[in-house]
């Protein structure tokens, strides 16, 4: 049984030597096998995946690769589990680990910067300057060091933030996606009560931005896509205003709103040159934009309009300055009700079949949680 040098167990909490995994192996192919258990260093915890939320960068880690870097390459056929937004509970702690105890449930945030670089010191460590060297005592989940969709997966204590008892597990996962949307308004300055927010694109963390903005006092609060369904549920998280971009011209509707001024803030999560472009010119002289989508090919934006009006351009990576622990807060006082984009619940043993619901937005699949609470899941499928 489990019991590695200098690490702390329980026997309320047995843990096999040995675990199950989905591994990528080609691109597109996951293939479910036995791993060791990994062993949790100094600093760091052991924490039983209950439940995984699938995030669009998955499926783009899985079909092509990028962003994920393991052995400084793409992550085929490197024994690499990908998936980063989970949650568990503490199975065992690493050496001299008394910050959490075994059996607490807790979320996770993906990154751990090495703690020694530049950035890191400056509390960027999602900017780490080790970025991709375990080595250095860098880990990104899912990213450049191994993901959720396992049994157990190691964390640094600096990455964890504990699940009150009043958040179901499908919740607590999405708190990563909630973090991602603090870390952007973070970045923009923080204080967001009384202005003007715009976010672009009701995907995931669009739509928490909408609900985090307004939780954090921002009025007005406006949410533009195409899509009514996800704008509806856009509204119901906050959004004083949504604007399907089909049937009106966005900047337009801003500048009305605004006194025709312009937002003094704008989440882009879309990633496309025509909604950079439309951030550009809806952002008043002197706001900011916070880029929070990975376009997948070169943007030919105005960057003239954005020099000559004194507007600031942030990019964010993932959901650091510990994001996740504010997201946290706001969902266990119920500022917000995060479920509202949680759509569809499978075992973690049929990821595939999760993967093609969120990858094919099948029945208006939005957040796609595999949970791994039911007993003997993987031992099924398994034996099929």
């Amino acid at each position: 049984m489990y019991q590695p040098p200098g690490v702390t167990t329980s026997s309320k909490f047995p843990i096999p030597d040995r675990m199950r995994a989905w591994v990528l192996g080609d691109p597109n192919q996951l293939l479910l096998q036995e791993k060791p258990t990994p062993v949790p260093s100094r600093a760091e915890v052991l924490v039983r995946i209950d439940a995984v939320a699938i995030c669009a960068t998955d499926l783009e880690i899985i079909h092509s690769g990028s962003p994920a870097s393991i052995e400084g390459g793409l992550p085929f056929n490197k024994n690499f589990t990908p998936g980063h937004e989970y949650m568990g509970t503490v199975a065992a702690l690493g050496p001299d680990v008394n910050e959490y105890g075994i059996g607490e449930r807790v979320s996770v945030e993906i990154h751990a910067g090495c703690g020694q670089c530049k950035r890191c010191r400056q509390g960027m460590y999602t900017s780490c300057l080790n970025y991709g060297k375990p080595e250095k005592g860098h880990r990104a989940n899912g990213f450049t060091t191994d993901g959720g969709f396992a049994e157990y997966a190691v964390n640094h204590i600096n990455t964890l933030a504990r699940v009150p008892d009043t958040m179901g597990d499908a919740e607590a996962t999405l708190v990563v996606t909630a973090g991602t949307s603090m870390y952007g308004l973070t970045e923009l300055g923080g204080l967001v009560a009384g202005e003007s927010v715009v976010v672009i694109g009701p995907g995931p963390i669009g739509l928490l931005a909408v609900a985090v903005a307004k939780a954090l006092g921002a009025n007005p609060v406006i949410l533009t896509g195409t899509r009514n369904k996800r704008l509806a549920i856009g509204r119901e998280l906050g959004a004083d205003r949504i604007i399907n971009i089909s049937d009106e011209d966005a900047v337009a509707v801003v500048k009305q709103l605004t006194g025709g001024a312009g937002a003094d803030y704008v989440v882009e999560c879309a990633g496309n040159e025509a909604t950079i472009n439309q951030a550009i010119h809806m952002t008043n002289r002197g706001g900011k934009i916070c880029l929070a989508a990975f376009p997948h090919d070169p943007i030919v934006m105005d960057l003239a309009h954005l020099v000559k009006n004194n507007i600031y351009a942030y990019g964010i990576r993932g959901e650091g300055r510990s994001a996740t622990r504010r997201a946290m807060a706001l969902m266990a006082e119920k500022r917000f009700d995060a479920t509202r984009i949680h759509t569809h619940t499978f075992p973690l043993a049929d990821l595939p079949t999760a993967l093609r619901y969120a990858r094919e937005r099948i029945d208006g699949a939005i957040k796609v949680v595999v949970t791994n609470r039911q007993a003997g899941t993987f031992a099924n499928a398994a034996a099929e």
